[in-house]
């Protein structure tokens, strides 16, 4: 057994994901799984990252780093296994900031890797953006190696995550690259605009019903569509700081109150059609014709509103969440961070450059070991 754990913190900042997987060769075993939702008041200041002050970031970051060491060893012990037999975890680490494109180009993940090494006891392999975007690239999204490396050699599917943004891996075995990008927002704006109308009693639109009993505004959804990232080509990626609270506020500041059910109708749709319309520009490649099926991950996957207009708008090209490949939906980018971490501590590459527009591809992460593991080492 090859055991690592993964924990993925997404956009949504609304808690920690975290996958305990067996990897052999190309395939994987998933042996355990929990999503652990972060306190209120962690979720409150994540949400208000960019307006912390410089020790209240700081303190977050251990108190994340601590979150992320419970949640690592709550799900060792749900597979009955002791957390000695665990070769590494792979922490994403939560994002308070991602500017690529910034004129210092930089993204900002914290949860504080020495006190999950320390907690656990096992080697923690976290940071994996930031060597990306030293070398040129945007730093996101990196789960299509995951994608290329298990998936490749089969069918061209179109693998869309949506989570607080979606991204998107077009991979097969017609493909000598896989394609990647970030297709735009997933669930922050629907869960901002949730919390607002609700103020805080929802953190998110269970399975979509909100949003189904509204009316679409075709005319604002256009508006939100103009939005200049749709009009710009891969390689490229986003965040909170271009689909956050300035956004929602730009076009629906005067509708909470008068039409919730239509603000939220509005801008599931939008978020839909948004993942639809950037996959347009590669229509007229041979090879996404020929796409079998999209297989959806993420939140977004647990949304039946958003799900229906993704398939009414793919048809006939089937839209299936990955929950039918028995992967929790939201798992699975967990699981790709496993993968990742494991790769890093076997020194072998686990990059793909051309979907971040990176220079060239590298080993991407920083390892920290429990500091006894470094004195076992160096005594031997």
């Amino acid at each position: 057994m090859t055991l690592a754990i993964g924990l993925m913190s997404g956009t949504s900042g609304d808690g920690v994901s975290a996958a305990l997987v067996d990897f052999k060769n190309r395939s994987f075993r998933l042996l355990a799984y929990q999503t652990f939702p972060y306190p209120k008041l962690v979720r409150e200041k994540i949400s208000r990252a960019l307006d912390l002050k410089t020790d209240e970031i700081s303190s977050l970051h251990v108190v994340l780093g601590r979150i992320f060491a419970n949640a690592a060893l709550k799900v060792t012990r749900k597979a009955g296994l002791p957390p000695r037999k665990i070769k590494v975890i792979g922490s994403h680490g939560q994002t308070i900031y991602h500017g690529p494109r910034d004129p210092t180009p930089s993204t900002f993940q914290i949860g504080e890797a020495g006190v999950i090494a320390e907690k656990t006891r096992i080697p923690v392999v976290n940071d994996f953006r930031p060597q990306d975007i030293a070398l040129g690239g945007e730093g996101a999204p990196l789960i299509p190696f995951f994608d290329h490396h298990f998936y490749g050699k089969g069918p061209v599917r179109a693998f869309q995550n949506i989570g607080g943004i979606a991204n998107v891996t077009i991979a097969g075995r017609l493909l000598k690259n896989p394609i990647a990008f970030d297709t735009g927002p997933g669930n922050c704006l629907i869960d901002l605009a949730i919390q607002k109308i609700t103020k805080g009693r929802l953190s998110y639109d269970p399975s979509g019903k909100w949003a189904a009993r509204g009316r679409i505004n075709p005319e604002r959804v256009r508006s939100l569509m103009s939005h200049p990232y749709f009009k710009k080509r891969p390689p490229k990626s986003t965040g909170r700081e271009e689909f956050g609270e300035e956004f929602l506020r730009k076009y629906f500041i005067r509708s909470w109150t008068r039409h919730p059910y239509d603000v939220l109708a509005t801008l599931t749709y939008f978020t839909a059609l948004s993942i639809f319309e950037s996959l347009r520009p590669f229509s007229n490649f041979r090879h996404v014709a020929e796409i079998q099926e999209i297989l959806v991950s993420g939140g977004g996957a647990k949304n039946l509103t958003l799900m229906s207009h993704l398939g009414e708008l793919f048809s006939p090209i089937p839209v299936r969440s990955v929950k039918e490949w028995g992967i929790p939906v939201q798992a699975k980018e967990s699981i790709g961070f496993a993968f990742f971490a494991l790769r890093a501590l076997q020194r072998r590459i686990n990059h793909l450059p051309q979907t971040t527009g990176a220079s060239h591809a590298t080993i991407l992460g920083k390892i920290t070991r429990p500091a006894g593991v470094i004195a076992r080492q160096r005594s031997k």
